[in-house]
């Protein structure tokens, strides 16, 4: 974040369970985000660690062409974009069954913003008697979610079928790949987002983990991935195709490493997604900037080991946020190949609107720089209806055994699960 008039904390002067106090306090603000690193290391770095805030009626933009006309301002601003905002850049629509209603875009102008650096702590905005309130902020105790078995709202027989229509598009030649995702949900639940938010960063730490509150929706989120950032005039995109479990012991580990290191299933699935961000970035990008400077990247988390590769490029000069997500949004991870052609196919054999998942949460920096994850290994929550659920997907091709991309699901589903206390029916 860039450098503007604030007040600064030692952080060996604030208590332990400062963060968790922080986010509670943060979470009685209609608008809150908060971005989660945990202390990962990643290529290009992690998130950075944010916690932004501001009341009913904060200045805010709900459309791209709200965000490129937006005046220039000393404070970042935060937000999210649904995978629906697809439609208002392509000549697509969402017409499955919705259990959210969070606007296609939102960002807001924080009243009041911390910044965590190596050794200090920023409050930014208004700082008068900010960290007496999060200081005197009450943690309740923490207590096991009563979640009830969570239902599928495409049940294992139709995903299975599914899968097998999609292996005859592929054929038939209407795309090379589609990411095909499946809701579990369950209804009237009641829990704490910020307590569930902190089990699950115990559960499934994530270097691009965050928390928002928009009014009544919350989403709870463990994301290892990027989708883009920018950094003095850098793209840079680092999509995440190829999965497989950590092994029980060190040498397990290493033979499951070795094992999607040399998938070709996996690789030529990274491969093909690799290619369509440099497509999409080249919409945006000086002439002869892109470029991929780690392909079949393996990396460990909890539960997982994850292939990433990284692409970068050059900005053209001029070019604003909303043309760079006009030319890059949905990320391609989370769509497939050719993109259009793989939204449309995922309209039709999908049951449920994504909403946040598979979008992105975000920050913006007054320097123009910013920073986006992939909505994954999330949670969404309504506190007014308790609809809460997640999504989970893996990328189809023709070589796909049905069975095997069902239990990649479950796979990702893992950490969630664990958290909520819960299965599926």
């Amino acid at each position: 974040m860039p450098a503007t008039a604030f007040e600064t904390v030692p952080l060996h002067e604030l208590p332990a369970d400062f963060r968790v106090r922080a986010l509670h306090w943060g979470a009685t603000f209609p608008h809150c985000t908060y971005f989660e690193p945990n202390d990962l290391a990643y290529p290009q770095g992690a998130f950075e660690r944010l916690l932004a805030v501001a009341p009913a009626g904060a200045q805010n933009a709900h459309s791209l062409a709200d965000l490129s006309g937006q005046p220039a301002t000393a404070a970042p601003r935060f937000g999210f974009l649904t995978y629906d905002l697809k439609n208002d850049i392509e000549a697509l629509y969402s017409e499955n069954f919705a259990g959210f209603a969070w606007p296609p875009l939102h960002f807001f102008t924080p009243e009041t913003w911390l910044v965590w650096r190596a050794d200090t702590l920023e409050i930014h905005g208004q700082t008068a008697g900010i960290l007496a309130r999060i200081l005197a902020q009450a943690v309740p105790p923490v207590a096991a979610p009563a979640v009830p078995v969570m239902r599928p709202r495409l049940p294992k027989p139709e995903y299975l079928r599914a899968v097998e229509a999609i292996r005859e598009e592929i054929l038939n030649g209407e795309v090379y790949e589609l990411n095909l995702c499946q809701e579990f949900y369950a209804e009237d639940v009641v829990l704490s987002p910020v307590a569930v938010f902190w089990q699950l960063m115990q559960a499934s730490p994530a270097p691009f983990a965050g928390f928002v509150r928009w009014h009544d929706h919350f989403l709870l989120c463990a994301s290892p991935e990027r989708f883009l950032a920018h950094r003095q005039g850098q793209l840079i995109s680092q999509p995440i195709k190829g999965t497989i479990r950590r092994g029980p012991t060190p040498a397990e580990d290493v033979q499951q490493r070795q094992t999607l290191l040399h998938d070709e299933k996996e690789r030529a699935e990274n491969l093909m997604i690799v290619d369509l961000v440099r497509n999409d970035l080249a919409r945006v990008a000086r002439t002869g900037t892109v470029r991929v400077p780690e392909l079949f990247g393996l990396y460990p988390f909890r539960h997982l080991w994850q292939m990433i590769s990284t692409v970068t490029a050059d900005l053209r000069s001029g070019t604003g946020l909303a043309e760079i997500l006009r030319a890059s949004f949905p990320m391609g991870s989370m769509t497939g190949a050719p993109k259009i052609r793989a939204m449309q196919l995922i309209e039709h054999y999908e049951r449920s609107q994504r909403g946040l998942y598979s979008g992105s949460i975000g920050y913006v920096g007054a320097d123009g720089n910013f920073d986006f994850n992939v909505v994954i290994r999330s949670l969404q929550y309504r506190q007014d209806t308790g609809y809460l659920s997640f999504q989970v997907g893996s990328a189809i091709t023709y070589d796909s055994d049905p069975e095997r991309e069902y239990d990649e699901c479950l796979l990702k589903a893992k950490a969630l699960l664990e958290v909520l206390g819960t299965g599926i029916e």
